[in-house]
């Protein structure tokens, strides 16, 4: 996989990490680690810039971002209500477990939401509770930001100062 993903950045530069980091937010198994890393060795190397690889890194996981976060607040709270309490037992939620989250989540979600795009895994799932239990999307939009280009500037980082090196 690390091959397609060298190739693709080597032929398409920054609309190729954008592309990639697009595609790791919507589909997780694509490890950012790698698409930013490989970035960054670009960038490291004089390929790329490394401003621009964490931009494009940042816009790509962000278009991906929102897509979650539109798709689960087109959804909404109150659709998922009845699946919870038909399989609730079987995903192990209840209805009162979800009403909890809801409250906790309008005191804490700005800082969910930027804590998690800076933990793997969580942070390509963490747009769906934005989206399902409405938060204001300036809001979402500003976490979320500050999260991935944190998250992208380090792993480029990394990478770019392999790329110095190699």
């Amino acid at each position: 996989m690390s091959d397609w993903i060298v190739r693709l950045i080597e032929q398409s530069g920054y609309l190729g990490v954008a592309f990639l980091m697009f595609l790791e937010t919507v589909f997780p198994p694509l490890p950012s680690e790698v698409i930013m890393s490989v970035a960054g060795v670009a960038a490291g190397q004089g390929k790329l810039g490394y401003v621009g690889v964490v931009a494009a890194g940042t816009t790509g996981a962000m278009l991906g971002n929102i897509l979650w976060y539109l798709g689960a607040r087109a959804l909404g709270i109150q659709r998922l209500e009845p699946i919870i309490h038909r399989w609730g037992r079987w995903i192990t939620m209840s209805w009162a477990e979800v009403k909890r989250a809801e409250r906790w989540f309008g005191l804490h979600g700005t800082f969910f939401v930027f804590l998690g795009r800076l933990l793997p895994t969580v942070r390509s799932l963490v747009s769906i509770p934005a989206g399902l239990l409405k938060m204001s999307f300036r809001r979402f939009l500003l976490a979320s930001t500050l999260g991935t280009v944190i998250w992208t500037a380090v792993l480029a980082g990394a990478g770019y100062k392999l790329g110095e090196n190699y």
